[in-house]
């Protein structure tokens, strides 16, 4: 009898270290840690989320409802400062709750809107890359030619965004031929054009500050295409301000008056 006992003392002895050792409920439930994230983004998805938009459409100055074709509810498009939209596509921007992300002005201010450009084989390279550039930007561009690298004569071209500025079709004009001289020449020869051939920003910047020019004059030999998006840069955006500087610009003009017919 007392060996059963003490075989029973001892079988509850082992069961009571044995339910020491199994958690409570509360302790079987894993708390996370503090640090623990409560949203997990899956790589292939970060790039979307930090998007600043989705499409991108600034380069056109009217949005239709194609342009907007395949959009998401919510999505952001980006768009130019001065974009206006068809009346189905305003309702498709209601409709899908798109946001519209305004592209960031350009450096500096400029009143410039329509901008004529023209070039020889020599500048047809640049001519190209430099209107994709400025639409891009937000400009107006009407191009004069040439269109292809087959030889052709500068004047021509010179002679034709001359007159789109000088009779006011467009507000300033670009050139573009191997050196930028000989367009200049050309250029100046129709009336009320100031020409400047110019090779580096602080040229730009003086030829519209000090004498006004309405065309600027590139040499496609002289600088390579980030230099001339420089030079355009500050063309377009410097202007004739001081008064002293536009004193001189009329002497200019009255020179001009006095070989007329």
């Amino acid at each position: 009898m007392a060996g059963n006992k003490e075989t029973r003392d001892r079988v509850r002895e082992l069961v009571k270290q044995v339910l020491a050792t199994v958690p409570t409920e509360d302790e079987a439930i894993e708390k996370p840690p503090e640090n623990f994230p409560q949203r997990v983004v899956v790589n292939s998805l970060k790039d979307e989320i930090g998007k600043e938009f989705d499409r991108d459409e600034s380069a056109k100055n009217l949005i239709t409802e194609d342009d907007l074709r395949g959009l998401d509810f919510g999505a952001k498009l980006r768009i130019a400062d001065n974009t206006k939209f068809t009346p189905l596509a305003d309702d498709i921007i209601r409709e899908k709750q798109i946001s519209l992300i305004r592209k960031s002005a350009r450096r500096g201010s400029t009143n410039v809107k329509l901008i004529a450009i023209g070039c020889d084989h020599g500048g047809f390279d640049y001519k190209e890359e430099l209107k994709i550039y400025l639409e891009k930007a937000g400009f107006q561009v009407r191009d004069f030619g040439t269109n292809s690298k087959d030889a052709v004569d500068y004047p021509d071209f010179a002679h034709a965004v001359a007159v789109a500025v000088s009779e006011k079709s467009a507000d300033i004009g670009i050139i573009i031929d191997g050196a930028g001289i000989g367009s200049a020449m050309a250029a100046n020869k129709v009336p009320n054009i100031r020409a400047a051939a110019c090779y580096s920003p602080q040229l730009a910047v003086n030829s519209r500050q000090h004498n006004g020019a309405n065309v600027l004059t590139l040499g496609s030999g002289q600088n390579n295409f980030d230099e001339i998006k420089q030079i355009v840069e500050a063309f377009l955006t410097s202007d004739l301000t001081e008064d002293r500087h536009r004193k001189r610009v009329g002497k200019i003009e009255n020179i001009e008056r006095q070989y007329r017919k």
